[in-house]
């Protein structure tokens, strides 16, 4: 296992956030989905309300991979979670027990924040992060399927016509 510090990311790391954000799209076989830039994300980080936070996990002043999560909300349980977005380490890093350890500081937030759910997704053909997920005892929701609205979709089902009555 690496000896490795891990820090919270701020604006004046975007440009590694966005390059890591590229190579996980590429490793996601979506390399040219990327939209958001450096800029983007150094904006969003310096805003009163950052839509996000991210973990750096680092050695030697080297930056090995990040978790860029967010808070969600469970009903049942009445309580704000985290939801893992990405989850990276450059592969020439990979196998040194370090995307275990931004899992063990992200639960340790979690913990810390009152949390009593750390959630994320993985996709179905990535077997080696599945067996690894597991191993470390997370329940894989294979019931659960995501759905998403986006593009054309989500602006014609958005014409529709309906309001919403603010407060």
């Amino acid at each position: 296992m690496t000896k490795s510090t891990i820090r919270f990311a701020g604006p004046k790391d975007a440009k590694q956030i966005h390059n890591f954000i590229c190579q996980l799209a590429s490793f996601e076989r979506e390399p040219d989905a990327v939209l958001v830039t450096p800029a983007i994300l150094a904006e969003q980080l310096s805003s009163d309300s950052p839509p996000f936070e991210c973990l750096f996990i680092e050695s030697d002043e080297e930056v090995l991979g990040f978790a860029l999560f967010f808070h969600n909300y469970s009903t049942w349980r009445g309580a704000k979670g985290i939801h893992l977005e990405d989850l990276f380490v450059a592969e020439k890093n990979r196998g040194r027990g370090l995307g275990k350890q931004l899992l063990e500081a992200l639960a340790r937030i979690a913990k810390e924040r009152h949390c009593p759910r750390l959630e994320w997704q993985v996709l179905d053909w990535n077997e080696s992060a599945i067996i690894f997920y597991e191993s470390i005892g997370a329940e894989i929701l294979r019931e659960w399927l995501p759905c998403r609205l986006e593009g054309d979709s989500l602006n014609l089902i958005a014409s529709l016509g309906v309001t919403v009555k603010e407060l």
